[in-house]
């Protein structure tokens, strides 16, 4: 084991880990009032800020050629403050506020790593893609003093505060890195080259998005609906352009792993999710129910579960053949898979009953554990070393 794969097998049980906490909640959830509450949490500040945490700090050490630090201290200190903090805010009341305090330091000291990393890195085409780090961490920050305070209170103006913690921290912390990630991800994941205008398309991109947060933030806040769907569609102006250099990589070279499909699935879903979220914010309908579905599920899950079908068989290490062989473990029945939990999750879109909603359910719960299950494995049992030749 290198020091680097060791560190990846231990951190990447952590977002894997709220993954299976999501599975023990699909089968408790009638006994807990606040189910809802529980899943989007253990999803968000579970499973994606604590990857966010950790392969943001990997690929900004890639990007800005950081020589690798002598040990993982600093590190370890910002994702044990990150998770003491996320299971005092998922138990709540007062507790939940000392936690979010401590999910603030964490972030806080990651995004004071990036910007040191950043002020003292050589020139490099892409760094871009840390800037679009460092942005989702401000934008972390602002949302996590307001969801700190509904934990304590509920007052008139409660529901403008969802919305503004539920977008800040859904399109400013978990979009925001993921567009930033897929300029050099998203070529790696299809193993070719990069469209040549990505990085002119990502530059534009950031302060377009950055503009769509702010203006959504605004209009939230304000009760200003038509500027909060006029934020909404800037930022999916962002996406688009984020994915269109990205759509001209997969038709050169078409997906072909469960990794490639998923992430391009989840951002299909993240286009609907955005659309829904604007006309659900013009007519003043149920806002958050009917968007959170598709964009947690349907977008913010799958990209996830994509992206670490990728990256742990290739940081595990132990050479080319190796890996190959993890990644056909976690590719296994991957059609099924995604045929499954997209089918599913249109199904859920629709005007069906409490039993069918039920059925459907399952077969996503299926198709993570055919994901988690195996990617378990792998982190806690696979520790084969590549064969030496005599």
């Amino acid at each position: 084991m290198t020091g680097r794969a060791a560190w990846h097998r231990r951190a990447g049980l952590l977002p894997l880990a709220y993954f299976a906490a999501l599975v023990v909640l699909a089968f408790t959830h009638p006994f807990l009032p606040q189910w809802r509450w529980l899943a989007v949490h253990i999803l968000l500040l579970g499973g994606a800020t604590n990857a966010i945490l950790i392969w943001s700090s990997h690929f900004t050490a890639a990007i800005l050629r950081v020589p690798a630090p002598p040990n993982r201290r600093a590190e370890t200190v910002r994702l044990f403050l990150l998770n003491t903090g996320i299971v005092l805010v998922l138990t709540g009341g007062h507790r939940g506020v000392a936690g979010a305090a401590l999910v603030f330091t964490a972030v806080a000291l990651h995004l004071r790593w990036l910007v040191v990393r950043l002020r003292t890195a050589l020139p490099s085409r892409f760094t871009i893609t840390v800037h679009y780090y460092a942005a989702a961490a401000a934008a972390l920050l602002t949302g996590i003093p307001v969801g700190a305070w509904m934990l304590v209170t509920d007052d008139a103006l409660r529901p403008r505060l969802v919305l503004f913690h539920a977008h800040v921290n859904l399109l400013g912390w978990i979009l925001l890195t993921v567009l930033g990630t897929l300029l050099t991800f998203w070529p790696t994941v299809l193993r070719t080259k990069m469209d040549p205008r990505a990085i002119a398309a990502a530059r534009t991109a950031l302060p377009t998005a950055i503009t769509g947060v702010v203006a959504l933030s605004i209009g939230v806040l304000a009760a200003w609906p038509m500027v909060a769907a006029t934020g909404v569609a800037v930022f999916a102006v962002a996406v688009l352009l984020t994915l269109l250099p990205a759509a001209r990589t997969a038709r050169n070279r078409p997906p072909e792993s469960f990794a490639a499909w998923s992430i391009a699935a989840g951002a299909g879903w993240l286009l609907v999710a955005l659309v829904l979220d604007a006309h659900a914010l013009i007519t003043g309908s149920d806002q958050l129910a009917n968007v959170l579905f598709p964009l947690l599920a349907g977008a913010v899950a799958q990209i996830l579960l994509g992206s670490l079908a990728y990256l742990l068989p290739m940081v595990l290490g132990g050479g080319p053949s190796l890996v190959r062989e993890r990644n056909a473990v976690l590719d296994r029945h991957w059609p099924q898979r995604i045929a499954m939990t997209n089918g599913a999750l249109l199904a859920m879109q629709l005007p069906v009953g409490s039993h069918a909603r039920i059925t459907t359910s399952f077969l996503l719960l299926i198709a993570l554990l055919q994901f988690l299950v195996p990617a378990l494995r792998l982190l806690i049992t696979d520790r084969r070393q590549p064969r030496v030749p005599a």
